[in-house]
Parts: C-alpha cells; sequence; structure tokens
C-alpha cells in the first residue's frame, strides 16, 4: 500500500496535465534538441537564473544586519509586493534582488542621511518563494522548497531517490515559459553516467516520474506530445 498512493497521484498527475495542454491553446512547440527554456519566473521575483545567484521571492524571510548598529538589526519577510520595510528607511524593494544588490541598497540609504560606509549583511532564513513538486515513482513524493540552483539530479536526491518501480529514463519537467506549457523528457540514467547534461530545476517546475508498470500508458503520453505541441526532449 505504501506505494499505491504515490503511483496513482502520478497518473492523476500525467492524465490533468495532458488533458490541460489538450484543451489550452496556451501551448507552444520547441524544435526537438533545443535546451528547456527557463520558465516566466527568472523574470520575476525568487527565482536562479543561470549562474547568478538567488533573487529574493516573496515570503522569502530575511535577517538584515548592520554592523555596530544593533537597534537597525532585523528579521522581515518580504511581502506580497516584494518590498520590506526597515528603520530609518521604510519601505525598500527586496524581491527580484540578489543578495548583494539588496545589501548595496540598504548601505545606500543608510549612508544618504544617517550613517557613513554602513556595512549591511543580508541572511536569507527561509527560502519559501520557490518550489518544485516532485510527483511519481518519488521515495518521497511531495513539494520542496529550493534553497539555491538545482539540477534535476540533486531535486531527485531532495525527494529521496527512485522507488524500485521508477522509469528513470522517461523523467518528465513540465514548466511554463511565455505564457505557454511546456515540458522534456529526461533519461536520469544517462545524465547519471555523465552521456547527458544535467538540467536545471527552477520554481514551480512540475517533476514527475512513472513507473514500470504503467509502462503503456506513458508511451501512449509521449506518443502524444507532439501533435500538442508539447517540447519534448530525449
Amino acid at each position: 500500500m505504501s506505494g499505491f498512493l504515490p503511483r496513482i497521484l502520478a497518473i492523476f498527475v500525467l492524465t490533468t496535465l495532458l488533458a490541460a495542454c489538450a484543451s489550452s491553446p496556451a501551448v507552444r512547440s520547441t524544435p526537438t534538441g533545443s535546451a528547456l527554456p527557463p520558465p516566466d519566473t527568472t523574470s520575476a521575483t525568487g527565482a536562479y537564473e543561470g549562474g547568478t545567484d538567488y533573487r529574493i521571492g516573496a515570503q522569502d524571510l530575511l535577517e538584515i544586519t548592520v554592523f555596530g548598529v544593533p537597534d537597525l538589526n532585523r528579521a522581515v519577510r518580504v511581502n506580497s509586493n516584494g518590498q520590506i520595510s526597515l528603520p530609518l528607511i521604510g519601505g525598500i524593494q527586496a524581491g527580484g534582488r540578489t543578495i548583494p544588490e539588496l545589501e548595496k541598497d540598504i548601505g545606500a540609504s543608510l549612508e544618504k542621511t544617517y550613517l557613513q560606509n554602513p556595512q549591511v549583511t543580508v541572511f536569507v532564513k527561509e527560502y519559501t518563494s520557490q518550489r518544485i513538486t516532485m510527483q511519481g515513482s518519488f521515495k518521497k513524493p511531495g513539494i520542496y522548497s529550493l534553497t539555491g540552483k538545482t539540477t534535476l539530479l540533486q531535486s531527485v536526491a531532495i525527494a529521496g531517490g527512485f522507488d524500485d518501480l521508477a522509469k528513470t529514463d522517461n523523467v518528465l519537467i513540465f514548466r511554463q515559459v511565455d505564457g505557454k506549457k511546456m515540458a522534456a523528457v529526461f533519461d536520469v540514467s544517462a545524465i547519471s553516467s555523465g552521456a547527458a547534461e544535467d538540467p536545471q530545476v527552477y520554481g514551480d517546475d512540475i517533476v514527475v516520474v512513472p513507473n514500470s508498470t504503467r509502462k503503456s500508458a506513458f508511451q501512449n503520453f509521449i506518443k502524444a506530445v507532439p501533435a500538442l505541441g508539447l517540447f519534448f526532449l530525449l
């Protein structure tokens, strides 16, 4: 019974996504062989973009320290508009900024009137803006927060690895790109051996791994992918 629920949920996710893609005009095809593009969230807040630092997002909890001025130290949560409120400064935009950028912004605001050469440190205590959904034949399927730049292999490890029935050569990533639904299929065995590149996963990605007992249903899904205009990557 322990593996029954994840299998049912995986089938449900695949069926739901397939139905949504078939009925929605917001689906764009991408030439085979191209990399799966970054999602829409890379242009908003709380995203890892390429090799850059983490970009702060809504609901992240920040610990802000001003060296030598303990009265200005605060733990603040980013609101839904991406802003935080600090003593002497008031509201300041944190969402979409990297940690060094926010440290510089806070320091510049304090330096204008109150302090000379302030040394500001920003630490992210809770990452809550970036989550991925791991569904199907994982040992611990669920929704997980990203705490840094994360690859597909690393996300599999976060979910406890695959269970015994996982079909690791057909792992799907579903993603929203330019307002369109996109999907790609990856062979994790090839990635693990170094024969294929380990792709980056982003917040709001849905990673689904089918199991071998549902092989025929999954093959039918894969065959339908090009007709639906979904991006398909082997």
